[in-house]
């Protein structure tokens, strides 16, 4: 089964409204076109959907990701506002994928550029994965580690330490995807008995530059998708950019 993550839209309710770089629902426009090339069976959609947080700006989303050639689901990122994204489209909390499954975690905080899960969510957590043992894989917006740029690991998960002591005890996490970081990311958090995979995407708009100090762009980088094969108890996974 393949599955496709994207993230970080940040559109506005003008939908000829200028981001940072580009237009960015012409760069979404673009993205969902070359994810229907790749012909996924489900699409996730990783946070911040929306930039001004408005209703109008998560009705141009969904009808853009309704020309998506497959079901899509999405959730909530710091800059959007979860009440009005399920007004629009529902918010589900997990994917029941045959022989996988995948948890969509809520790190959202109002108000803030960071994010949480807090002590409800992350019990829900626990008591969902003792509770099945099929493969899983974990999305959310924010990173649960850092990622190299100390501005972007100030506003990661606040509770990550939490988070990975509940995952701990259970084997069938096979890997974590998050989105915020506009960049692809590749890493491991080792756990006394084994280590697990943790993964960023590009956004469909603007690119920030790894491993920067400060807030920087990456202009020479290209918006993308992450792509994820999932086969008999294992993935396989890579990052594909998108011509505008």
């Amino acid at each position: 089964m393949r599955l496709i993550q994207i993230t970080d839209c940040h559109l506005l309710a003008d939908p000829s409204a200028h981001g940072r770089i580009g237009v960015p629902l012409r760069q979404l426009d673009a993205v969902v076109e070359a994810v229907n090339r790749a012909r996924p069976q489900r699409v996730l959609v990783t946070g911040d959907v929306s930039q001004d947080e408005t209703a109008a700006s998560y009705r141009l989303a969904e009808r853009a990701l309704a020309q998506l050639d497959a079901p899509w689901c999405w959730l909530p990122g710091n800059h959007d506002q979860p009440t009005l994204m399920a007004e629009c489209h529902a918010l589900h909390d997990e994917l029941d994928l045959d022989d996988w499954r995948v948890l969509l975690l809520d790190t959202h905080i109002s108000g803030q550029p960071g994010g949480e899960l807090g002590a409800l969510r992350l019990a829900d957590l626990g008591e969902r994965l003792a509770g099945d043992d099929r493969p899983t894989l974990l999305m959310m917006h924010h990173p649960p580690l850092p990622v190299g740029s100390a501005w972007l690991d100030e506003i990661g998960l606040a509770d990550a330490g939490a988070f990975w002591r509940v995952v701990a005890p259970h084997s069938q996490v096979r890997g974590v995807f998050f989105g915020h970081v506009h960049q692809a990311f590749q890493g491991v958090h080792a756990l006394a008995d084994r280590e697990v995979a943790v993964y960023g995407c590009p956004a469909t708009t603007d690119q920030f530059l790894p491993g920067s100090t400060t807030f920087a762009l990456d202009e020479a980088s290209r918006p993308g998708y992450r792509l994820i094969d999932l086969g008999k108890g294992g993935f396989e996974t890579r990052v594909e950019r998108v011509d505008l």
